[in-house]
């Protein structure tokens, strides 16, 4: 309803509508990180009311990352049958709806089916896989910056709510902490009902960066949707070494942030005599260092091997692990820890959708990277569960500090078995319509 008038006037004075399509992608992005990071915020005060240990609710959490993560390439192919803007707000819902839910559980499986279910379908219809979409979809050129500054919207959710969380918890309840992230949520949802669209050809556009004189292409219809289709794509890559490179560092990609610290790092810390507020500023410390990170990364990206800046970053991230144990938990020490480890957060996506692009096609590489990202949020759940049985059984995170460090350091060395790509090439067969 407002998109056309909005790009026409932004036209006239020489914007392009591509930034208004990231700035609400940014928004979803910020709004829908920040429903998934507050859970770790939660697990001892849900822990005290209920008497579920870390291991049972670490569980409920790890479905919520394997969700999030398989849905990855089911999104890439339902948004391009139904639309950004319905799977967006779809996405939002499920998530509010969720959170919301949440404050009236009394029984585990409604945790499960609040937080893991909900959250991890409605947070993976969009995830990673829409800044992917949207970075192909809309620009010709400045792709990796623009997959950096809408990955780094999870950086800045965590920045701006986890703090608030903790003090809303600390002051009022884990309940009250649930109404700020809501809100956003919710807002955001009617942002993209007014302005989000699927392609610039909608409005008579073409994408950012294209070469002068560029036709606009005309509008294809909406291809036929299959639950195939993903599994297409899937046997079309499994043969390549590069998808099977990708997929396992960026599972332990996931091992190492969301799965890990995103999940455990308060309890980590409350272990250690410090109370989730502080606990949750060093998160939040850590949001605004990878903010920089990532944006940085998607700009290094476009100019610079993407394979070495994949080693710099996964090698940097597991000595920084293999620190924390050491940092006693002093200011010095964690903010040494968020400085260096915050750096390269979620740095590595941007020159994994680079790769992906690179090494498969403009054309497939939404599908491609939304099977690459269900290996990271697979390696988030294992870590999700796993550090969460290692403190249950040993009283300690250390064990699975040390595990994740040793994995970062061996998935710096497995990226450099990529061949450094010299053009793109559509390496995926077409697939087929049901």
């Amino acid at each position: 309803m407002f998109s056309l008038p909005l790009s026409n006037w932004l036209q006239r004075r020489g914007l392009h509508y591509s930034w208004v399509i990231v700035t609400i992608t940014f928004l979803t992005g910020l709004s829908s990180s920040a429903a998934l990071g507050l859970p770790g915020a939660l697990l001892q005060p849900l822990s005290q009311e209920f008497g579920w240990d870390v291991e049972q609710i670490s569980s409920a959490l790890a479905v919520r990352f394997v969700l999030f993560g398989l849905m990855g390439p089911f999104a890439a192919i339902l948004m391009e049958r139904f639309g950004l803007r319905n799977v967006v707000v779809t996405a939002l819902t499920l998530v509010s709806g969720g959170l919301a839910l949440a404050t009236q559980m009394t029984q585990f499986w409604q945790l499960v089916l609040c937080w893991g279910v909900l959250l991890g379908v409605g947070s993976g219809m969009t995830a990673l896989v829409l800044s992917a979409v949207v970075s192909t979809r809309w620009f010709d050129s400045h792709r990796g910056l623009v997959v950096g500054v809408l990955t780094a919207a999870s950086a800045t959710g965590q920045l701006i709510f986890l703090p608030i969380g903790a003090w809303l918890i600390e002051h009022f309840g884990w309940r009250m902490a649930v109404l700020p992230v809501f809100i956003a949520c919710a807002v955001v949802a009617v942002l993209v009902c007014l302005l989000m669209r699927n392609r610039p050809n909608e409005l008579g556009l073409t994408p950012y960066g294209a070469a002068p004189g560029t036709a606009v292409a005309p509008i294809a219809p909406a291809m036929r949707i299959t639950f195939a289709t993903p599994f297409q794509v899937l046997a079309g890559v499994a043969g390549n070494r590069v998808f099977w490179i990708l997929f396992g560092t960026f599972f332990i990609c996931g091992l190492s942030t969301n799965g890990l610290i995103q999940t455990h790092f308060i309890s980590l810390c409350g272990d250690s005599g410090l109370s989730a507020v502080p606990a949750a500023s060093v998160l939040a410390m850590m949001g605004a260092f990878d903010l920089v990170g990532t944006i940085a990364s998607g700009w290094l990206s476009d100019r610079y091997d993407n394979r070495k800046l994949l080693f710099m970053y996964y090698g940097l991230r597991g000595l920084s692990l293999f620190w924390l144990p050491y940092s006693e938990f002093t200011l010095y020490g964690l903010s040494l820890f968020a400085m260096f480890y915050g750096l390269d957060w979620i740095a590595t996506v941007p020159p994994t959708v680079r790769l992906a692009g690179a090494t498969f096609g403009k054309e497939k590489a939404g599908m491609v990277f939304g099977w690459v990202f269900a290996g990271h949020q697979l390696g988030a759940a294992v870590a999700a569960y796993g550090a969460g049985r290692v403190r249950t059984l040993m009283l300690t995170y250390n064990p699975a500090l040390f595990a994740a460090g040793a994995a970062c350091l061996l998935a710096a060395v497995v990226i450099l078995m990529i061949r450094k790509p010299a053009v793109a090439v559509a390496a995926v067969a077409p697939a087929k319509a049901a």
